[in-house]
């Protein structure tokens, strides 16, 4: 995580978690979701706009972790966002060396990983369970994948796709109530919020002068000495002779 964040969670700890509006797709790709897309359906079948700009996606994957209940978010400064995923928290993508058994194996982040198992959904699709969690392989490296396992890289076991996110420890779609530690928290975090900008704008008050109570020239019943409204004249600037105005 950017020290960046780590400073904006100790300043402003109390912001809202945001859920719907950034998802993971089965090839490694970052959609975001607004109110149109969230209307729309629900994630994979409405994906929304991928995400394209470089450093919005370095900034995603740099500060993208789970939570002790296991669901994936990004951490938008002190924002967490959650992510939905359609199959998996990782994408591993596979490089081919000399040696068959020994492929490079990354997430879709770019961080490298030690394979442990492998598993097999009735789709046919390859998972793959390594320290770093549970993902899925990429279709373009599928052939690498197939390699590895017939050198005997990974032990091969099968499962239903349906059981593999309470077995191996991640929610698909994280919802706010899952999320909730206690009834005061659920009704924070079950507010549908869109992903804030941090830090938040102060709004600015508008001072307004004080005009203090003007004061009588005369005690209550007093006739009134001061002359009122002097002023000068527009054309030659001089003084003009004192109106008759009474006192206020």
């Amino acid at each position: 995580m950017d020290e960046l964040v780590e400073a904006a969670l100790r300043k402003w700890p109390n912001v809202a978690h945001c859920h719907g509006w950034l998802a993971l797709d089965a090839r490694g790709d970052w959609y975001m979701r607004d109110q149109r897309a969230q209307a729309a359906g629900p994630f994979p079948q409405v994906k929304g706009s991928r995400i394209r700009h470089d450093k919005l996606l370095a900034f995603i994957q740099r500060n993208y972790a789970a939570d002790e209940a296991g669901a994936w978010h990004f951490q938008n400064g002190p924002q967490r966002v959650y992510v939905e995923l359609e199959a998996a928290p990782w994408v591993w993508r596979l490089q081919a060396r000399g040696d068959a058994a020994r492929p490079l194996v990354q997430t879709h982040t770019g961080r490298a990983a030690q394979v442990q198992s492998a598993w097999l959904d009735e789709a046919g699709r390859l998972f793959l369970q390594s320290e770093l969690g549970f993902g899925l392989v990429h279709s373009l490296d599928m052939l690498a994948a197939a390699d590895a396992l017939e050198a005997g890289a990974w032990p091969l076991q099968r499962c239903a796709f349906a059981d593999m996110p309470q077995r191996f420890g991640y929610v698909l779609r994280p919802q706010a109530c899952r999320t909730a530690a206690n009834g005061s928290d659920r009704q924070r975090l079950d507010r549908r919020v869109s992903p804030a900008r941090w830090p938040p704008r102060r709004r600015r008050r508008r001072l307004r002068a004080v005009r203090p109570a003007r004061r009588a020239c005369r005690p209550p019943g007093w006739p009134c000495r001061r002359r009122h409204g002097r002023s000068r004249s527009p054309n030659t600037g001089r003084r003009l002779a004192a109106t008759s105005r009474p006192c206020p």
